[in-house]
């Protein structure tokens, strides 16, 4: 799964690798967690006269993915994933996957490891190559019953590859930069169109760096919670499932 994530570019870095014009200024976020805003690109609805620029548009969204049928948030669970197997076949998920998917730009993701009972070991996991990279997500548009509209959002999963399965049998779906037109492209290209794009990064995509227990809370926001600590080498496990931390609900749109 994916509980926490970050996104340390620059707004000029963003706007290269997405093909965006005018992306507003923002500072590097550090511990990203539910229900906090987050930056979604998502394709527009008509080509810019005169660009050659790819049709695409920035969204802020409630990270935490709400069906437009839901009527009452307060007792539907938080939906910050999507398993990318079987969002097709859900209720929940089935008409974002035809007509709202988006790319979620972010600089590595968080991850803990369970070493017992009480225990576990959080994982800055980030590209080696570095930079910013694009996570596969849905959005969806709510109202509540007093007719105030918001964005939600999703991050897509997939089965953790080789490198990751020692901390967690999941992981984010990351889009590759050639794949991003194909995949944000909901009139022409189907689900099954797009089936394949829903795989694990190869095993030497991400490097996982163990931190302190700092990234635990999310009032934490600064560089220190991606601090190595010392951390004895990975041992190919079965690993079991794990939660992260429960957010404090910091910057909640709620």
């Amino acid at each position: 799964m994916c509980g926490r994530f970050a996104l340390l570019g620059t707004p000029e870095e963003i706007e290269a690798l997405m093909g965006l014009m005018d992306v507003e200024a923002f500072p590097a976020r550090y511990n990203i967690a539910p229900t906090q805003p987050v930056l979604m690109i998502v394709s527009g609805e008509t080509p810019p006269p005169g660009s050659n620029r790819p049709d695409r548009r920035a969204l802020l969204v409630r990270w935490g993915f709400i069906p437009g049928w839901v009527k009452d948030t307060a007792n539907y669970p938080l939906m910050i994933n999507a398993r990318s197997e079987t969002a097709i076949d859900k209720a929940s998920f089935r008409t974002a996957m035809r007509h709202r998917r988006a790319l979620i730009p972010a600089s590595g993701f968080y991850e803990w490891r369970r070493d017992g009972k009480n225990k576990s070991q959080a994982f800055w996991i980030r590209p080696k190559h570095g930079g910013v990279i694009a996570f596969a997500g849905l959005y969806e548009p709510w109202a509540n019953a007093e007719g105030s509209e918001m964005d939600t959002g999703a991050i897509l999963t997939t089965s953790a590859n080789e490198t990751l399965r020692p901390i967690h049998d999941r992981m984010p779906v990351v889009i590759d930069p050639k794949d991003f037109s194909r995949w944000l492209d909901c009139k022409t290209q189907e689900p099954r169109h797009v089936a394949d794009l829903l795989k694990p990064a190869q095993a030497d995509f991400f490097e996982a760096i163990p931190v302190s227990d700092k990234v635990n809370k999310v009032a934490n926001m600064g560089p220190d919670i991606q601090e190595r600590v010392s951390e004895g080498a990975l041992e190919a496990k079965k690993p079991l499932r794990q939660k992260p931390p429960e957010s404090d609900d910091q910057m909640k749109l709620f």
